[in-house]
């Protein structure tokens, strides 16, 4: 587990300050049927959202604990993520996962293997989850920086 928070801190350092540098032309570029940088980003504050929560209500909900999933693309259109200034849309992402980091920091060892039934009925554990987390923020910071 210290190898992903490790990961996610430095994923976070090293992105905060980058992406509002990126020129609003770039970050703005929309291909059809797929998400501008500025919506990778936002799509990353949703995901962050529902994962946070997840990350918590795991310590004290009936276990196993059942995976929710949510509609990603209404989600990013309806927070209209594409019209929200960087810096704050940067802030908001950087805030979330900073909390995320203190919980993934603080969570008791006995936690990581709690049980969580995916949608499609498999099961994994909080650790896989969480260090899964981590792989998910690395593949769209990596297509927001290309």
């Amino acid at each position: 587990m210290q190898n992903a928070i490790l990961k996610f801190e430095k994923l976070l350092d090293e992105n905060v300050n980058y992406i509002p540098t990126i020129q609003n032309e770039v970050l703005e570029v929309k291909n059809p049927g797929k998400w501008s940088k500025k919506e990778i980003l936002g799509h990353l504050v949703d995901s962050a959202i529902h994962n946070l929560v997840r990350f918590t209500e795991i310590n004290y909900a009936e276990k196993p604990y059942h995976h929710r999933p949510y509609n990603q693309t209404d989600l990013v259109n309806l927070n209209q993520y594409q019209k929200i200034d960087i810096q704050e849309l940067t802030q908001l992402w950087y805030s979330i996962n900073k909390q995320m980091v203190r919980l993934m920091k603080s969570v008791d060892e006995k936690a990581l293997d709690y049980k969580i039934i995916l949608a499609d009925e498999s099961v994994i554990d909080l650790r896989f989850l969480m260090t899964d987390y981590v792989e998910h923020l690395e593949h769209h910071i990596n297509q927001i920086r290309a």
